[in-house]
């Protein structure tokens, strides 16, 4: 072994040691980010403890049904019929105060309201509200708990993401989980207890960005490249959101939940067009980040395989990479935005009486704002991606070619 190989295992083992304490690292900054960011975001929020609802909610099992009552009837004019059921069961609370003790419930369906609700049968699981100021305690049917069979599935993904990714998959878990604590226990307290929207969703956004980045493909030049571009993306979608705030004269008021959403009692009332700021932005984060890492990935390869160095050369290869990229991504956002509201636009569709009514009602403009706002942010990320990869690609051209990322496997 000649001296050249010898020294360039040296550098290769010691740049594995640092990226190696890099992602250690990272997993301790999303740590504290999340425990920190929690106690911040709390501070004076009382919505989740239930006080301001008086009401106590509880997960019980269906130990019998006691009885069944029906009630048939019609509306005046209209023959058909609609049935009224109260069910009454007992339960065993499996959770609370009173955990153990058999309790006395019911289940009422209202033929007009719930429409296609099963009736309760023993052996299900159930969540069980009592109200209080009540004499005794009345325990009603709430929901059916379903988070027991939901956990199931989330299992059978995590193990095909093991399967199929290996340690890859391991760190795509990860990243999943910090992401998901981020948003439920940073950014959704911090929206509920009266902080600023604006700033909360850029904070999330930018570590979200570099978490995922960082504990995924490890801190290495094609990590740089991707989270620069990214950050360019979102940037450029909430510059777009704001400008185009104003344009429209948007209220927030996109349907009947943006309402309840004001009677919440924070410190500061909600800001409902920093709603829509923070979901344009969220909403899009995905698919920007994926295309800056496809980008810088396939750029890197393009250097490493066919030795093509020069700016120009990796500039254009970026741009043509970005191309084929940005339309399958456009079409991710719009076909995921019209999946999330499919019910709501076809109720508006059939009883609208005009489509120029329709496509100006606010819900239906924010959707198509999304969208729109969102693959801008792509088509902004693909040249900026590129631009950076191609300067710090050149720049790197005649040192050693090694690979670039942080080989935890």
């Amino acid at each position: 072994m000649d001296r050249r190989e010898v020294r360039k295992g040296r550098v290769l083992q010691k740049k594995s040691k640092l990226e190696l304490l890099i992602y250690i690292a990272t997993i301790i900054f999303s740590v504290l980010f999340l425990f920190i960011g929690n106690s911040v975001a709390t501070k004076g929020l009382t919505v989740f403890n239930g006080d301001d609802f008086g009401e106590t909610v509880v997960k019980a099992k269906i130990e019998a049904i006691t009885d069944r009552i029906s009630d048939d009837y019609s509306l005046a004019g209209d023959t058909t019929m609609v049935k009224n059921v109260q069910v009454t069961f007992e339960a065993t609370l499996l959770d609370g105060e009173e955990k153990g003790e058999r309790v006395t419930g019911t289940q009422i369906i209202d033929g007009m309201l719930n429409i296609g609700t099963p009736e309760v049968e023993q052996g299900d699981k159930v969540l069980l509200v009592a109200y209080e100021g009540q004499p005794e305690m009345e325990w009603q049917f709430m929901e059916f708990v379903r988070t027991d069979k939901l956990l199931i599935f989330g299992l059978l993904f995590i193990l095909a993401l093991l399967v199929f990714g290996g340690i890859k998959g391991l760190n795509t878990i990860l990243s999943l989980v910090f992401t998901c604590a981020a948003i439920f226990m940073v950014f959704i307290p911090a929206i509920l207890s009266g902080k600023n929207i604006y700033l909360s969703a850029i904070v999330i956004c930018l570590y979200t960005i570099v978490a995922t980045y960082l504990i995924i493909n490890g801190f290495n030049k094609k990590t740089l490249t991707a989270i620069l571009g990214c950050f360019g993306g979102i940037l450029v979608s909430g510059i777009l959101t704001i400008i185009v705030n104003r344009v429209l004269e948007l209220t927030g008021y996109v349907d009947e939940e943006s309402i309840y959403l004001t009677y919440i009692s924070t410190g500061t009332p909600i800001d409902l067009k920093a709603i829509i700021f923070a979901a344009i932005l969220i909403g899009a984060l995905g698919a920007i980040m994926d295309v800056s890492m496809s980008i810088s990935s396939s750029l890197w390869e393009v250097k490493e395989k066919s030795g093509a160095t020069s700016f120009n050369t990796l500039f254009r290869s970026g741009m043509n990479i970005g191309r084929d990229v940005m339309g399958t991504m456009a079409n991710t956002l719009i076909l995921a935005y019209i999946g999330s509201s499919l019910s709501i636009v076809l109720l508006l569709s059939a009883y609208s009486t005009s489509l120029i009514y329709l496509l100006n009602r606010e819900m239906i403009v924010v959707e198509i704002l999304q969208a729109l706002v969102g693959s801008f942010g792509i088509l902004f990320a693909m040249p900026l991606t590129s631009f950076i990869c191609a300067i710090i690609y050149k720049e790197n051209s005649e040192r050693i070619h090694d690979e670039p990322s942080v080989k935890i496997e």
